[in-house]
């Protein structure tokens, strides 16, 4: 791993990472790129999502930790708060960032995003609107895309 180039501040992150992984999320440095993320995430307990494996991919810009850690979903998943690109609407990742926060913080928040997802600051405005009409069926359907895209086969 050539880490010649890496501030020491993402050397001992991605360390950190790798030592004592935040439980439910595994995110590793690609080889070609030690900026670049391979992101794993299980589906919370008790979510729509429980039994997904998901896939993310997180790329620390130049200006980090000044500026926020690009993240997206690379598994498709039914949620308000993430479209189908997988980018996701989280404020630690726009106007509320702010370099005390790091990689483990920003991947403990989206997990935390799959657990409560938030209708109101919708990115997907269709399923937004049928998290709000009606929760129960829009559940369901995260269910079955979770099952379906998620299920780590």
């Amino acid at each position: 791993m050539a880490n010649s180039n890496l501030p020491r501040r993402i050397i001992k992150e991605t360390q950190r990472l790798l030592s004592e992984p935040a439980p439910g999320i595994s995110a590793s440095p690609s080889e070609e790129n030690t900026r670049y993320f391979n992101v794993m995430i299980l589906g919370p307990t008790q979510s729509p999502y429980e039994g997904g494996v998901f896939k993310l991919e997180l790329f620390l810009p130049e200006e980090y930790p000044m500026a926020a850690p690009k993240v997206r979903f690379l598994t498709k998943i039914y949620h308000p708060n993430i479209d189908k690109l997988g980018r996701i609407c989280l404020d630690i990742l726009k106007d509320k960032w702010s370099p005390a926060l790091q990689i483990r913080t920003v991947l403990l928040s989206i997990q935390a995003l799959l657990s409560a997802p938030n209708p109101d600051d919708p990115l997907s405005e269709n399923i937004a609107k049928h998290w709000k009409t009606n929760e129960a069926e829009a559940v369901e359907t995260a269910k079955e895309w979770t099952r379906s895209y998620a299920s780590g086969a």
